[in-house]
C-alpha cells in the first residue's frame, strides 16, 4: 500500500513522554497531517505497549518503531511489539546489528565523521545527526561531503520549521521532530498545528519520492 499523503515525507515524529491511552490518538493525527514515520522513545512511560498500539492501529504505511534504544535486548523487545524501527541517540554496533538482523530499519545517532563510518560499517544507511542544534547545517554539509551518495542524514533534536530550508540545502535527507512536535503537555489542536506547520515546510522546500513500507525511509 502507497503513502496516501501529499508525498512520502521522511519526517520521524519523536513521541517522548506518550502513555500508551493518548499514543493512538496523538498518532493519528500526525498521520493525517502526512508523517509516515512514528518514534516512541524507550525513556516514555510503557514505550513497549505503546509500540504495540501504534502497530495495530495504524495503516500498512505507517512506520512505526522505537527511540532511544541502548541494547540488544530493547531491539527485540521493540520487535516482539511489532515495530520494524530502529533508533538510537549514539552509534552502538551491537544495536545496529541486532535490528539488521531481524529486518528492522534502524538509524544510529552520530555527530562526528568517525561515528558516521563506524555506523556504515556495521550497515546503517540512515544517520540521525544528534543534537542538530549543536552542530547545524554546515556540519551536514561536510559530512554529507564525505559519506557515500547513499547514506540519508537526518538532523534532529531542536530543528524549527523555520531552519528546514537551511538544512535541506545542506543535504538533509528529512527530519526527526520532538518537542517542536509533541510533548504530553501539548493539546491535540496544538499538536495538530504543529505537524501541520512542520508539514507545509518540508513540501514546500523539497521534492520526494513515495516510498513504500519496508524502504528506506
Amino acid at each position: 500500500m502507497q503513502s496516501e499523503s501529499p508525498a512520502p515525507l521522511n519526517l520521524v515524529g519523536i513521541l517522548r513522554g506518550v502513555v500508551p491511552d493518548k499514543v493512538v490518538e496523538v498518532a493519528k493525527i500526525l498521520y493525517a497531517a502526512g508523517f509516515r514515520v512514528i518514534e516512541v522513545p524507550l525513556n516514555s512511560p510503557q514505550p513497549f505497549a505503546s509500540v504495540s498500539a501504534l502497530a495495530g492501529a495504524l495503516p500498512a504505511d505507517c512506520l512505526v518503531g522505537a527511540g532511544t534504544v541502548l541494547t540488544a535486548q530493547d531491539v527485540q523487545r521493540t520487535h516482539a511489539a511489532g515495530g520494524r524501527l530502529i533508533v538510537a541517540p549514539n552509534c552502538d554496533e551491537q544495536v545496529i546489528g541486532a535490528a539488521i538482523k531481524l529486518g528492522m530499519q534502524v538509524m544510529p545517532g552520530i555527530a562526528s565523521a568517525t561515528e558516521a563510518f563506524s555506523a556504515v560499517r556495521a550497515g546503517a544507511t540512515q544517520l540521525k545527526l544528534f543534537p542538530a542544534s549543536s552542530y547545524g547545517p554546515a556540519h551536514l554539509r561536510a559530512l554529507r561531503s564525505v559519506l557515500p551518495r547513499e547514506i540519508k542524514l537526518f538532523p534532529v533534536g531542536g530543528v524549527t520549521a523555520e531552519q528546514i530550508p537551511g538544512w535541506l540545502a545542506a543535504g538533509a535527507a528529512g527530519f526527526g521532530f520532538g518537542s517542536e512536535l509533541f510533548r504530553a503537555e501539548y493539546s491535540l489542536d496544538d499538536i495538530k498545528q504543529r505537524a501541520q506547520v512542520l508539514v507545509r515546510a518540508f513540501l514546500a522546500h523539497s521534492t520526494t519520492i513515495r516510498t513504500v513500507p519496508g524502504e528506506a525511509i
